[in-house]
């Protein structure tokens, strides 16, 4: 049986000062979210394990989250953090990747001032010595960006890329406008999957409805296949706008008329092959 994998959640031990993000209209988030937090929530829902990935820009947090992974059997694969644009960028990959669960690296590109972070020559040195280690890039970005980022994809045709939450479109408005368009031309390139993640929180916060998602996972799913989606629940940040079960239950419902093989795919076997998880 195919196991089933939320492909995207974070773990913390809050801080203000790592965690300045989480400020103003956030403060629920403003308390630890640890592994016994999140195993029955998972058991509840009919999920195996789960890909940690980072929310704080230092070291240290990549550290933090092996060491649970290193605790923790329902942790299946790490998403750190290093920095991209460091002249020793190899010595901090090599730092890591003898960790088995570590799977891949991203950073937090829609909140640098800069739209073009990406395309900045360090950051570029960065991507092009993952492909040593055989780790993925996430890419967290808002509408705006994806231009950006389909400059960097084309860049780098050999190296995997996963796109997250959509990257939040404005579905609280019910815009699809331009994101469908560079949605569509990010997804021509088979080296970009995308994870169904993070949709409640650009929705309207605990007043959604199942329809308000429609228009965007029709779309995704068009451009990227069933074959390049995985399901990430993105807790505890969606605990914002809606229960970990409800956001299972987002995905569940519009993929039931699918097939069980594509449905086990969306579930869990595409993020264990994406991220090449044990």
């Amino acid at each position: 049986m195919t196991a089933r994998i939320d492909s995207h959640q974070h773990f913390w031990l809050y801080n203000a000062e790592d965690y300045g993000w989480m400020a103003g209209d956030r403060s629920p988030l403003q308390v630890d979210y640890m592994p016994p937090d999140l195993q029955p929530l998972m058991a509840a829902s009919g999920i195996d394990g789960t890909v940690a990935v980072q929310a704080r820009q230092v070291l240290r947090e990549t550290e933090f989250l092996l060491e649970l992974a290193d605790q923790y059997d329902l942790i299946r694969g790490v998403v750190g953090w290093v920095d991209m644009r460091a002249g020793d960028v190899e010595a901090q990959l090599e730092r890591f990747a003898g960790h088995p669960r570590l799977v891949g690296v991203r950073h937090i590109v829609h909140d640098e001032a800069d739209d073009r972070f990406m395309l900045g020559g360090n950051f570029l040195r960065g991507l092009a010595a993952l492909k040593a280690f055989d780790l993925r890039y996430d890419l967290l970005l808002y509408p705006k960006h994806i231009p950006i980022a389909i400059d960097v994809v084309k860049q780098f045709p050999e190296q995997p890329f996963v796109l997250d939450h959509i990257a939040k479109p404005f579905i609280k408005d019910g815009v699809v406008g331009a994101w469908e368009g560079d949605i569509r031309t990010l997804a021509s390139f088979e080296n970009v999957w995308c994870k169904v993640s993070g949709m409640v929180t650009e929705a309207a916060w605990g007043a959604w409805r199942q329809e308000d998602f429609l228009p965007y996972l029709d779309i995704v799913f068009d451009c990227f296949g069933v074959e390049r989606l995985m399901f990430g629940s993105d807790w505890p940040v969606c605990t914002l706008s809606g229960s970990y079960s409800e956001v299972v239950g987002i995905v569940e419902k519009y993929i039931a008329a699918l097939s069980a093989d594509e449905r086990a795919a969306i579930m869990g076997g595409n993020a264990v092959d994406f991220y090449q998880l044990p």
